[in-house]
């Protein structure tokens, strides 16, 4: 069956939400894109679905007596135990213990088996954990089935489906989050990155993105969602007289964002408390977490006028009422908190503070330990990879990378003060290079935004839109051991064969023709790659053999490949690679038979991690 629709899902930290268009074959390219956001079902009180046009990504494992039985029916499934989206949040709130919450950001926790069962993080004994893979799944899932009921002509597993993830997300999350879309029965997948996503929602909001943009620009995306910031440069150049868009730079895993600033309010009231006699424990302290967060989102709505928000949890009694703690959550301490602790006035080359590590910590999320989100900002510009194949990035004197426009993304700055500080702080930076001030593209959509592109750009894959270029700064090649007898002393020289070539395009894929060379299976193997900025013309299947000073090399790679039923082979193999549109290299060694086994490897350029 042939796929009638584009799907854009943005897995979100704190919400998720789902977009589509519909696939004509006959449809004008250059036509607006019609892209449509799905309201999702979804439980927001005990036996009362409503659709909601984002559905909020906490997943509530419920205890036998927390709900009346039949109340967690959903149209697509009658027996459900347990809660997505709305309720789950708002009974997370009540009880903290059995909420799971931020799973995005465990899986992205390089740290930990992300596939154990690890959330919710501070469960009490007797509450069944789950991995984040697997809350992920039951987000996806949710999903699918949603679409399902609404559209059962066209089945999910038949539509382009593509699903969004951080720019910074290492290869491990990547690999589970397709895992987990895959367990929920997703099927034609493609992985895309969220700035970007961020980025094509706004072309696709402004068919006249080339009359308000021109050659020479340059873009800061800035993503600041529930778990993550993201930074992205996006620079605007010329090819054959039409304006084009190139990723030049993808900032470093930065795991700071709206949950944060929730705990940061959290302590904020919790200090308050204190001071009036009131003490609260860690387990209050996480309900606390979930109200602020409840709290902010009210006070920070678009028009809100409100100053106050009560925030309440169970004290430590038995009795219900009586041992409810009340506190007030003020705009003034929203204020306070996100001017002085993370959006600060600073210098463009104040970098992110270290933080001296404790000997022995509790295993949990590696939150970024300078929650200054201006330092951060400061040391992506600052990044030295930043470069564009048709010249240089825009840089000021000092070498700051110094953008023209600035696209805001992300719930937390539908917030008029994170805009604006952000804003004068960019502003402050570009004056002290002499430059004029940026632009904020207007017309963003910050809640639906990553969805909404993902789906524009599943109809630019199709002929059907405008496409980013993120081609590959370098060349790549992959180490060939000469066969030659052994001598003592003489060890068997390195060929470097030309794997990916310089500006191949993510997304694209290429043959390499006419070659093949030995792979060993069946027991642990050393692979070599190198890669070199200056030899631009090698092209896939080329055999370099002198290539001193030219060429340099990556960290090798120690890998066993399973070899069936013997116990080590070395097999014949041809090469075809694969960059993806997420930046990972995938070299797939191809047998004679069929067999394939997959090398895959990080070729974005990125802020050293500080």
């Amino acid at each position: 069956m042939e796929s009638t629709y584009v799907i854009g899902i943005d897995l979100g930290t704190t919400n998720s939400a789902l977009a589509f268009a519909a696939i004509r074959a006959d449809a004008d390219p250059f036509a607006p894109a019609n892209v449509q956001v799905m309201a999702i079902p979804q439980l927001t009180n005990p036996g009362e679905v409503r659709e909601e046009d984002l559905l909020p990504s906490f997943l509530y494992l419920a205890g036998s007596s927390d709900f009346p039985a039949g109340s967690l029916a959903l149209p697509w499934d009658t027996n459900r135990d347990f809660v997505v989206g709305q309720l789950a949040q708002k009974r997370g709130a009540e009880n903290a213990g059995r909420l799971v919450s931020s799973a995005k950001s465990w899986l992205s926790h390089s740290g930990v088996d992300r596939t154990a069962p690890l959330v919710p993080f501070r469960a009490p004994e007797g509450v069944e954990k789950i991995s984040p893979v697997e809350a992920s799944r039951r987000y996806l899932e949710h999903l699918r089935q949603a679409w399902d009921s609404a559209l059962p002509e066209a089945p999910f597993a038949e539509q382009q489906v593509l699903v969004t993830v951080p720019a910074s997300f290492d290869a491990v999350a990547r690999e589970l989050t397709l895992e987990a879309a895959q367990q929920a029965g997703y099927r034609n997948l493609t992985l895309l990155e969220e700035p970007q996503a961020a980025f094509y929602a706004w072309i696709e909001r402004h068919p006249d993105w080339r009359e308000r943009v021109q050659v020479g620009d340059l873009i800061l995306v800035v993503d600041i969602g529930g778990g993550t910031t993201d930074f992205t440069l996006i620079a605007i150049t010329e090819r054959a007289g039409e304006l084009t868009l190139d990723r030049v730079a993808v900032g470093e895993h930065i795991l700071l964002g709206g949950d944060n600033i929730d705990l940061a309010l959290a302590a904020t009231v919790s200090q308050r408390l204190a001071e009036k006699g009131t003490r609260i424990d860690s387990r209050q302290l996480q309900t606390l977490w979930s109200n602020c967060r409840i709290a902010k989102e009210k006070l920070l709505e678009p028009g809100s006028k409100l100053r106050e928000q009560p925030v309440t949890i169970l004290g430590k009694g038995s009795g219900l009422v009586g041992g409810t703690i009340k506190a007030t959550l003020h705009r003034d301490d929203i204020d306070r908190v996100l001017s002085e602790g993370f959006l600060p006035s600073v210098e463009s080359n104040d970098m992110p503070a270290l933080e001296r590590r404790a000997g022995l910590q509790e295993i949990g999320l590696p939150y970024a330990a300078d929650p200054a989100i201006t330092r951060h900002l400061a040391r992506f510009l600052r990044q030295p990879a930043a470069t564009s194949e048709h010249g240089a990035v825009r840089r000021g004197p000092s070498g700051l990378a110094c953008p023209t426009h600035v696209l805001f993304n992300g719930g937390i700055l539908k917030a008029g003060l994170v805009r604006e500080r952000l804003l004068s702080t960019l502003n402050r930076w570009l004056a002290g290079e002499g430059l004029e001030p940026v632009k904020a593209l207007s017309g963003e959509d910050l809640m639906h935004a990553v969805a909404r592109g993902a789906a524009y750009h599943g109809l630019a894959r199709l002929g059907h839109g405008v496409r980013i270029r993120g081609g590959v700064p370098r060349t790549y090649y992959v180490g060939i051991r000469t066969a030659m007898p052994a001598a003592p002393g003489f060890p068997a020289p390195i060929k470097a064969l030309t794997v990916v070539p310089f500006g191949m395009e993510e997304g694209t894929g290429v043959r390499i023709p006419g070659r093949e060379f030995g792979l060993v299976v069946g027991e642990p193997a050393e692979f070599r790659f190198f890669t070199s900025a200056a030899r631009k013309n090698d092209q896939p299947g080329d055999l370099i053999e002198d290539f001193s000073g030219e060429i340099e090399e990556l960290s090798p790679m120690e890998v066993t490949f399973g070899a069936g039923e013997a116990s080590s082979e070395v097999v014949p193999v041809s090469f075809e690679t694969v960059i993806t549109e997420t930046g990972l290299l995938q070299l797939w060694c191809v047998a004679r038979d069929n067999r394939r086994w997959k090398l895959e490897f990080n070729v974005r350029e990125r802020v050293a991690a500080a």
